[in-house]
């Protein structure tokens, strides 16, 4: 029994998408004290940029004729892909970034599925919190509608390939209060800020649940 906590911001300690991720961990943790939390921060440790292309390449040499470098990049695939399966929980924080997941995100979803069978669901029936930010507004009459390229490949990969029961906790307009352009929303984002640290605790009862039973 474990939870598997995932960040991606570049943010560090002011980050939005962290700060939701804590409290859906802390609902986890203060109803079981006890639990292993996996942790990897994508952004402050980046995995190497090189590591897919080098394990697919070792995938497909024979075992003794690998080098060092696909030994280690395949190894560190099926790290990946066995954190993943081994996860009671999963908590993603994974902000939207250019209008689509950060290079770190899809070098460990990349590298992920290279550490098992082609097809293998890593997530399959886990019950798994996905946080998303983005710094502006890209709902329906937004200038900036259909713009959003993560929440749409973040479910596609999770669901569609992995196989997790996901919920989705979305925040918007992260970047009011930093860039004055913005000023005139404050009132709206901090509604939706409120709205989703209560969407975050209710996920993180959820996934509380999930461990007792």
């Amino acid at each position: 029994m474990s939870v598997l906590r995932i960040d991606a911001s570049i943010q560090g300690d002011h980050s939005a998408s962290s700060a939701l991720a804590d409290l859906v961990l802390e609902r986890v943790v203060s109803a079981h004290p006890d639990v292993p939390v996996v942790r990897r921060h994508l952004a402050q440790d980046p995995l190497p940029a090189d590591a897919w292309a080098t394990a697919i390449s070792g995938g497909f040499t024979p075992e003794a004729d690998r080098s060092h470098a696909q030994r280690d990049a395949l190894a560190l695939a099926e790290t990946l892909a066995g954190e993943l399966q081994q996860a009671t929980t999963a908590v993603l924080a994974l902000p939207l970034y250019n209008y689509g997941v950060s290079q770190h995100v899809k070098t460990w979803m990349d590298l992920a599925c290279a550490g098992a069978p082609m097809g293998t669901r890593l997530l399959d029936g886990t019950p798994t919190v996905l946080l998303t930010t983005r710094g502006g507004a890209y709902g329906p009459g937004t200038p900036r509608e259909g713009w959003d390229h993560n929440v749409d490949f973040l479910r596609r990969i999770l669901c569609d390939v992995w196989g997790a029961d996901l919920t989705v906790v979305e925040r918007e307009f992260t970047l009011v209060g930093v860039n004055p352009a913005l000023d005139e929303f404050t009132e709206t984002a901090a509604l939706m800020r409120k709205s989703a640290e209560e969407a975050a605790v209710e996920a993180g009862d959820a996934l509380a649940a999930h461990h007792a039973a």
